[in-house]
């Protein structure tokens, strides 16, 4: 079992299209409360993931900072691997020490290390993404498929988990006091009672690499 304010994992995976533009839903599964974020950009560039604020949105939504972020290796992320080593962007190194989490990547074709992440981006995909199957209408505007991972996510996180019998929202209430101080202003996330938005203050000492601003807006799909 995973212990609590340990780890989140990172994926991405490929959106519907929007005025015939791709989109890409990046996701992810904070490990022991199994709780769910899922944002679309644009792209999965390294400037998406770092400069326009992927990774800074998760962690708003979070409303707090875990020990370690686990992603794929994609070279957006890791140089090279050397005698089974990966190394790391400048960039995203940089991007973990901000916000006081280090930045680990998967090892290849290692499927238990990615199971939570990789069920989250499969379940996302098949009810977010219009295919014949689901019957879902196309989306009309970045707007509206912000907004449509939005309750995806308050839906998802609401319902009991069938390994803990639990809704991760509240399992994410008791992972707030395992979780770094967020680095992070002033945002909203859910509570631990009906999903609905609570404040969240940092302290004084706060600094932020991006100003206050909704985590939809602030994605949306106009990053990248």
């Amino acid at each position: 079992m995973p212990e609590p304010g340990m780890w989140l994992q990172l994926d991405w995976g490929e959106g519907p299209k929007v005025a015939s533009r791709r989109t890409q839903l990046f996701c992810a599964w904070l490990s022991w409360s199994r709780f769910r974020v899922v944002i679309p950009p644009w792209n999965q560039t390294l400037g998406t993931l770092v400069a326009c604020a992927c990774l800074d949105a998760i962690l708003r939504r979070l409303g707090g900072v875990p020990a370690y972020v686990l992603i794929d290796n994609p070279r957006t992320v890791t140089v090279d691997r050397v005698a089974g080593i990966a190394f790391r962007l400048p960039e995203i190194v940089a991007a973990g020490k901000h916000y006081g989490c280090t930045v680990a990547t998967r090892e290849p074709f290692a499927p238990e290390s990615e199971g939570g992440v990789e069920a989250t981006v499969k379940i996302a995909k098949a009810d977010l993404v219009p295919p014949t199957a689901n019957l879902r209408a196309e989306y009309g505007s970045c707007a509206e498929l912000a907004a449509e991972c939005d309750a995806w996510c308050e839906q998802v996180n609401a319902r009991p988990h069938r390994s803990n019998k639990t809704a991760p929202v509240l399992r994410l209430a008791a992972e707030h006091e395992h979780l770094h101080p967020s680095q992070l202003p002033r945002t909203t996330r859910p509570s631990a009672t009906s999903g609905s938005p609570t404040t969240t203050r940092p302290s004084a000492s706060v600094r932020s690499a991006t100003p206050p601003r909704p985590v939809s807006s602030a994605l949306g799909c106009g990053a990248g």
